[in-house]
């Protein structure tokens, strides 16, 4: 008979599981959906199907660390277990409050490391492994996207610029009975590349969900041995896919636009560089947040693509300081810059790094120092406050015995 306790924890496992679907199904399909591409009920169903092929291939090595290598799989008794998972909705309640979104992922971890510093029992070796690659990701994230900003996303808007045509991409026809579809008489063939593009990436982005998410939600259960890992990947996946055809319906409308206002190809840019690195670090076992590569690719795609209107020097000044080379502000004659310039009117030719007009990049603050700051904050605080709650139930309550 199932025990009353393993039902807590197997809801709450859902719980952590439900709410990753809904808010990565609208980073993942946003902008396929806001494209007009694929229909909501069409994401959820990819959502749930890649999330699952990313946590049954990938995603168990990331359950395997962190159900049995930061700590010994021995200390995740049951009630341990739950204990863990609730630190990980709590996360999601904390950064809900806060709009920052916080990492399951680092919680996670925190909570589990909180768990083995009071038993006196933690592989210091992984946990300094994971806790470097959580410095060095948001770094590589931030570069690749700023390279690309400055020397690439000019060229790409002109070569692959996504523009809807009148009237419906697909149209249906007909062998017997049975329906396929073909592109409409409107729909041009780069029109139809760049569709299959945004879905295809899509996928790649909900596999990667899959790989690294999955283990947020079961790692500890799996851990204490009241989940085969195969059950538990299909418990996650399954709660991953009840999130996606439900509350995700409400976050695909909005979080393309939420995600800071990103044209589609930037966002596509983001998705494929975020969802690379951490279907790598899963690869590897290592836990890392998707939410954070994300964030910071668009924080580094948008002030790459600024720079391209100043020096290297005069936009690390900006960057660093959020004003004017001398520290004053525009209004004394310096180049004005504004690292939301992936908004810009697209142009059907280039010009080079130091030739394009400062003013034309402008619209908005995405590269705000003072929020950029606050949501940094948070992410390293939301993962300590959780190891040391956790650190404080398991000293006082030692219910991993």
């Amino acid at each position: 008979m199932i025990s009353v306790l393993l039902l807590v924890g197997l809801a709450v496992a859902v719980f952590v599981g439900f709410n990753i679907g809904g808010s990565s199904t609208g980073v993942a399909f946003g902008p396929a959906v806001g494209s007009g591409v694929l229909s909501k009920l069409g994401a959820a169903g990819l959502m749930a199907s890649f999330a699952l092929l990313g946590g049954w291939t990938v995603g168990r090595n990331v359950v395997a660390t962190m159900g049995g290598k930061i700590v010994p799989s021995a200390l995740f008794t049951l009630p341990a277990s739950v204990g863990v998972l609730f630190f990980v909705g709590l996360a999601l309640l904390v950064s809900n409050l806060f709009g920052v979104p916080a990492s399951t992922s680092m919680t996670a971890v925190g909570a589990i490391a909180g768990l083995g510093v009071a038993a006196g029992d933690i592989d210091w070796g992984v946990m300094g492994q994971i806790v470097s690659w959580w410095l060095v990701a948001p770094i590589v994230a931030f570069w690749v996207c700023a390279v690309i900003g400055r020397y690439l996303y000019p060229y790409l808007d002109v070569w692959f610029r996504i523009d809807r045509s009148e009237g419906p991409l697909f149209e249906y026809g007909r062998v017997a009975s049975i329906p396929y579809p073909v592109p409409s008489a409107t729909t041009n063939r780069r029109e139809l590349v760049s569709s299959v593009l945004v879905v295809v990436i899509g996928c790649y982005m909900a596999f990667s969900a899959g790989a690294s998410n999955v283990a947020n939600a079961v790692a500890p259960l799996v851990g204490s041995g009241e989940l085969g890992i195969n059950q538990g990947i299909f418990l996650a996946a399954g709660a991953i896919g009840l999130g996606a055809f439900t509350i995700a319906r409400r976050t695909l409308d909005t979080v393309g636009n939420d995600l800071t206002d990103l044209p589609l190809l930037a966002a596509l840019i983001v998705e494929v560089v975020s969802a690379s690195l951490i279907t790598f670090l899963s690869v590897l076992g290592i836990p890392a947040s998707l939410a954070v590569s994300a964030t910071m690719c668009i924080i580094g795609l948008g002030w790459g693509r600024a720079t391209r209107a100043v020096r290297v020097r005069d936009a690390a000044a900006v960057a660093v300081r959020g004003e004017g080379q001398d520290g004053g502000g525009p209004d004394e004659g310096e180049s004005k810059m504004s690292v939301n310039a992936l908004t810009a009117e697209p142009e059907d030719e280039v010009q080079k790094i130091g030739e394009e007009d400062p003013d034309e990049l402008q619209t908005k603050d995405l590269f705000d120092p003072s929020s950029t700051g606050r949501v940094i904050m948070l992410w390293i605080l939301t993962p300590s406050i959780s190891a040391m709650a956790s650190f404080l139930l398991f000293e006082f309550f030692p219910i991993y015995q």
